[in-house]
């Protein structure tokens, strides 16, 4: 606590201002890009989950773990997918709070030092 209370009393210069906006936004642009990349799982997982789910339990599969293909049943193959959907989906949700709070705290820094970002069009 005595760290944050020092640099809230002590102002900050020009080159600090910059430095402490531009880490700002490389955060939120790593969340943003884990957050659309996990996107992109989910979908392939449902797209799977959707094909594979009319199929009968015994019919044979194949799938990848590890980069090993190994031979399964739909009935082996289709709990693991949707657990692992599940896990996709509450890692999305949790990375989306993540980004919602930092990108306030970003605001307020913004806020409380009366940065305002030049847009590079």
């Amino acid at each position: 606590m005595s760290s944050s209370s020092n640099n809230d009393s002590k102002p900050l210069g020009e080159q600090e201002l910059r430095i402490a906006a531009n880490q700002f936004s490389n955060e939120l642009k790593a969340v943003a890009s884990k957050i659309g990349e996990l996107e992109l799982q989910l979908d392939e997982h449902n797209l799977v989950i959707k094909t594979m789910s009319p199929m009968s339990d015994d019919r044979k599969c194949f799938r990848l773990i590890n980069g090993v293909l190994v031979e399964r049943t739909v009935k082996e193959v289709l709990p693991a997918l949707k657990m692992n959907q599940e896990g996709i989906a509450s890692t999305i949700e949790q990375l989306t709070l993540q980004y919602k709070a930092k990108d306030k705290e970003f605001s307020d820094f913004r806020t409380k030092h009366h940065i305002r970002i030049a847009s590079s069009a």
